[in-house]
């Protein structure tokens, strides 16, 4: 089944000979091609791939991790040049492969094999500069920060997400979600554009299907928790930010994206008197460190009678933020280097309980690489992208419940009743349901760039159309002020800037519960309080599918685990019904209306307390104080200028006694000499105003405030 050759295969030399016969045997006749494009020789070809393969992927892969964990320009040079290997040996191998009539050819992975080889890409990139600019905007959100009016600039991991999770001041708030999407958005703006015209991309759902009739089964669990979550939201904020028949400014919802909204889970608690347990505080307490929570991950894994990391894992991977000065790519993420060996994870670890998920969800990855090691370098992958995703997703879900938190000591209560489950599984929402039109208009944005439907000059407006706009039946989110199209807000999340495909995240949000629902199928009791741990149903399912990899097609591998060859939200739903009953009963107890029927799509200036003073913008009270320090300055000089006068008019008679004056060493009447002073003073006074305007320019740049337009320097306290 698309086993991993370990053979030498046929000598270079051979494989030269063969390349060069290629451009006449494409101007041969049809019975030359059949005779000599064989299965023998199809064989041979793909021995040939797989080494080659393994050795350009290898060395790629190796190279990419060197430049993330450690970004200077040196590594970068040289990822740029691995990864131009790569992006020749692709369609290489990809224009052979399509010389093979795999119809006639009687072996099934032989056949499926070259088929994803024919299937490269064949649009012509220039590689160089396409790699460049995808580099390039990696690098830009990687080294991305906002400043503060005093103090040091803020990178996004850890310090603005921390400020988005648990800051409760709205004017906090906004400054660090519009802080991050300038930092970033500006830069990209003209980038991104560039990078559209050098892809050269067609807009595909890449095999996924049925999409609207997801979104119709997700309808009603997303619509009844937007509905719950502008009520409880107005109480806390007020009318003035939170309209109950509109949507919820993105910034409210406390994470960068607002695709996630757990980190406001206290604020929309439904039973307040019975929060969750705090599992980040009693983890900090029980002194965890970041490699015993991939332990815990891995442990889970071993638990199901799967594979075992191995021990270069710990060696290598990156679990930690580093401390020695270099800058890194915090983004989490699971690295497979093509040998059948060396598997790592990239990840600026934090001691919570969020870091932890996220952690169960990488090993998931890992457990997959591990899997399908033995596979062909063609099949290692997983059986759709969504797969591999779902599978950590899946063990997260374990790993959440309430049984497997009491067991690893993380929680105190024994059992949990009606209402402590709605509160949990309104927590599991605010991550999982809260991320359906995030998850989907990711990628319908890249779509209709890509296929020319939205045009360049209005990348921006068209994102925030899509998202606020009205134009999808979950689309719920505005901006907070106003954009314009000098930013590129796409840019602000990281697989916009790594152009990372994100339809697999959407439909792997239903298929986690599916496949958690298949290996549930001997428990007893709700679908959210199933636990996988040790499951021995859940080790055989688990293990013949992910030794699979991508060697069979995806509804077939669905089947195995699932039963299914569909993707469906039946399984989602009913985790979740506790939750939905709930909702409906309490917005129909608020005579609430789904939706937001007051929807407006305008980006309206809001009426705020700042006035403009010389082109700054400060309350009232400094500008105030402002003008009055201008008018006090205005009339000291007006009586220094007045002094000036009557001196000179006093000594006028001695003056005209003097000697001739000089002025830049220039002999003239002492009169002359007093007014070339008098306009160089003001041509100096001028170029101090400017020096002054520039400062003020170069700082406000930067986000940062001169110190005379700090609240404190005006204060009288």
């Amino acid at each position: 089944m698309g086993t991993r050759w370990t053979c030498h295969g046929p000598s270079l030399f051979v494989l030269f000979c063969y390349g060069q016969l290629l451009p006449w045997l494409r101007t041969e006749g049809d019975q030359n091609l059949d005779k000599f494009y064989n299965e023998t020789m199809a064989k041979m070809f793909l021995q040939f791939y797989e080494h080659t393969a393994q050795v350009v992927w290898n060395q790629f892969m190796e190279a990419t991790w060197n430049y993330v964990t450690n970004i200077t320009k040196k590594n970068r040079e040289e990822m740029l040049h691995k990864d131009s290997e790569r992006s020749q040996h692709m369609p290489y191998f990809g224009t052979w492969a399509r010389l093979f009539k795999i119809s006639r050819f009687q072996d099934p992975d032989m056949k499926r094999m070259l088929s994803k080889l024919q299937n490269i890409d064949k649009a012509v990139t220039p590689a160089a500069q396409y790699n460049m600019l995808l580099a390039y905007m990696e690098t830009t959100y990687s080294m991305a920060q906002v400043c503060l009016n005093e103090g040091p600039c803020l990178p996004l991991e850890p310090d603005l997400e921390e400020v988005m999770a648990t800051s409760r001041d709205e004017k906090e708030l906004l400054w660090a979600w519009q802080g991050w999407q300038d930092a970033v958005g500006h830069q990209l703006c003209i980038t991104f554009k560039c990078y559209v015209q050098l892809s050269n991309r067609t807009a595909k759902l890449n095999g996924y299907k049925d999409m609207g009739q997801l979104y119709q089964e997700l309808q009603p669990l997303y619509l009844n928790l937007h509905t719950y979550m502008c009520r409880a939201l107005h109480r806390h904020y007020g009318s003035e930010l939170i309209n109950l028949r509109g949507s919820i400014p993105a910034h409210l919802l406390r994470n960068m994206w607002a695709q996630f909204w757990v980190n406001i889970l206290d604020l929309v608690l439904p039973f307040p008197k019975k929060p969750l347990e705090d599992i980040t505080k009693i983890m900090k307490s029980q002194h965890w460190k970041p490699s015993k929570m991939f332990e815990r991950a891995e442990k889970f894994f071993t638990s199901l009678g799967l594979l075992s990391t191995p021990p270069n894992f710990w060696k290598t991977s990156m679990m930690e933020k580093p401390t020695d000065g270099r800058e890194v790519e915090c983004h989490a993420s699971a690295w497979d280097f093509y040998d059948g060996k060396d598997v790592r994870v990239k990840k600026c670890t934090e001691v919570t309980i969020e870091d932890l998920l996220s952690i169960f969800h990488q090993m998931g990855h890992i457990q997959y690489f591990l899997q399908y090691k033995n596979l062909s370098v063609i099949f290692c992958a997983g059986a759709n992208p969504a797969f591999e995703e779902a599978v950590g997703s899946m063990v997260t879900l374990s790993a959440s419940s309430h049984k497997y938190l009491l067991n690893r000591g993380l929680l105190s209560h024994q059992h949990q009743d009606s209402e402590e489950e709605v509160n949990f599984l309104m927590g599991i929402a605010l991550e999982k349901i809260a991320f359906i039109p995030f998850a989907y208009l990711m990628d319908l944005f890249r779509w209709k760039v890509f296929d020319g439907t939205i045009q360049k000059d209005v990348y921006n407006q068209e994102w925030w159309n899509l998202r606020w706009g009205g134009q999808l039946p979950l689309s719920w989110c505005p901006p907070p002020v106003p954009r314009t199209e000098d930013y590129f807000d796409p840019g602000a999340k990281f697989h916009i800037s790594a152009s990372v495909p994100y339809i697999r995240y959407f439909i792997s949000l239903v298929l986690q519960f599916q496949f958690h629902d298949a290996l549930a199928s001997g428990h007893v009791g709700p679908l959210h309080r199933c636990d996988s741990y040790n499951s021995k149903i859940a080790e055989k399912l688990l293990e013949d599918v992910l030794k699979l990899g991508s060697s069979k097609p995806w509804p077939e591998v669905l089947q195995k685990i699932t039963g299914q060859t569909k993707v469906s939200a039946k399984a989602l739903m009913t985790y979740f019904k506790p939750l939905l009953d709930w909702l409906v009963t309490e917005n129909v107890r608020q005579g609430e209306i789904l939706g937001w029927p007051d929807f407006s799509c305008t980006f309206e200036e809001k009426d705020t307390d700042k006035v403009t003073f010389l082109s700054l913008e400060l309350d009232a009270d400094q500008a105030k104080f402002g003008q009055w320090v201008l008018l006090a300055l205005s009339f000291v000089m007006f009586l220094v200028n007045t002094k000036a006068q009557n001196t000179g008019s006093q000594d006028s008679s001695a003056l005209k006694t003097q000697p001739r004056a000089y002025f830049l060493g220039i002999a003239m009447e002492p009169c002359l000499v007093a007014k070339r002073q008098w306009i160089l003073l003001g041509l100096c006074l001028i170029l101090t105003l400017r020096s002054i305007s520039l400062i003020i320019q170069i700082l406000t740049q930067h986000n940062r405030k001169p110190l005379w337009m700090r609240a404190e320097w005006w204060s009288w306290d």
